[in-house]
């Protein structure tokens, strides 16, 4: 089991910044990829970034050049720096952390965070 406490959401202006953690603990030694989804009422959760325990990274094409997924692995934490906010970026937050153990995925998710961009 993994268990994964986000923070970091909130209100903001359009054009401001917020910094979304996600601290991971348990048993993450297998963990295979991190990444954090988004998700407004009525809609499909939707990926904004992942980052695999290769280095691999990759973004929504909605949040390239704003959005910066990071990890500390001292920390068991990732994060989610985002710059130049827009009111269409107004979600519930999600963490993800994929682990894999003979070939399978297990798949674990946080809490949710809310990020509400005003304009």
């Amino acid at each position: 089991q993994v268990q994964l406490v986000e923070s970091g959401g909130g209100l903001v202006q359009a054009g401001g910044s917020l910094r979304l953690s996600c601290a991971a603990s348990g048993s993450i030694s297998n963990t295979n990829v991190m990444g954090w989804y988004r998700q407004v009422p009525g809609k499909q959760r939707e990926l904004v970034a992942s980052l695999t325990t290769g280095g691999s990274i990759n973004y929504a094409d909605s949040v390239k050049g704003r959005f910066t997924i990071s990890r500390d692995n001292a920390k068991n934490a990732v994060y989610l720096q985002m710059n130049s906010l827009k009111p269409e970026d107004t979600a519930v937050y999600y963490c993800k952390w994929v682990v894999t153990i003979v070939l399978m995925n297990y798949n674990y998710w946080g809490q949710g965070t809310q990020v509400t961009v005003s304009s």
